[in-house]
């Protein structure tokens, strides 16, 4: 049995980060895993920048609830469900992602979680293992799965290298030129046609 396991933010719905940058104004919270390829660097750098500015969990969440998913991502979806196994595997965290999920028609997403004081205040964060998506891909290998990959960040490469075909969905310019062996989509048509040649 196959499994597709598709990345989040960028492929399915805005990134939430740049999201909640514009709407407060602070630019730098634009970086994203697509700039940045150490996670734990780039998360730490935005939990400094909220602290600094006293934002925290219920702001975000107010940006997140306006965030609908990226035009045709839901009708994608559906029809990806519908001929074989999905998961979204996900940098991001349960307290962002379930509004999002609901919109997509709570699709099954593995993620993180934030570490939120009671004041709101965003202190830290857990990771559900590490390297979560490659981790989670090799994981499904071992109990019989194989596995198609997408997605658009650094964070993905892992899972698409190991799994059976790999696809790179809406990705930067730097990250198709350094990976010219994956297939490069910017449609959902088209990503649907090549995960079908597998299944």
């Amino acid at each position: 049995m196959i499994i597709t396991c598709l990345d989040l933010e960028g492929v399915l719905v805005p990134e939430i980060w740049i999201a909640f940058a514009d709407t407060v104004g602070i630019p730098e919270l634009r970086r994203t895993t697509r700039d940045e390829p150490d996670y734990d660097k780039l998360m730490k750098y935005r939990i400094g920048i909220l602290k600094e500015h006293g934002l925290g969990l219920k702001e975000i969440q107010e940006t997140i609830k306006k965030i609908d998913p990226l035009p045709g991502a839901k009708k994608f979806l559906d029809e990806l469900r519908s001929c074989c196994q999905t998961i979204i595997l996900s940098d991001t965290f349960s307290q962002f992602a379930a509004p999002l999920m609901e919109k997509l028609g709570q699709p099954t997403i593995f993620c993180n979680e934030l570490i939120v004081s009671d004041s709101g205040e965003i202190t830290g964060y857990k990771m559900r293992c590490d390297k979560s998506k490659l981790t989670t891909v090799k994981a499904l290998q071992s109990i019989g799965f194989e596995t198609i990959a997408s997605g658009d960040s650094f964070n993905d490469l892992g899972m698409i290298e190991a799994s059976k075909a790999g696809f790179l969905f809406r990705s930067t310019e730097k990250i198709i030129k350094e990976y010219p062996q994956y297939p490069a989509f910017t449609e959902y048509s088209e990503l649907l046609d090549a995960i079908r040649k597998y299944l």
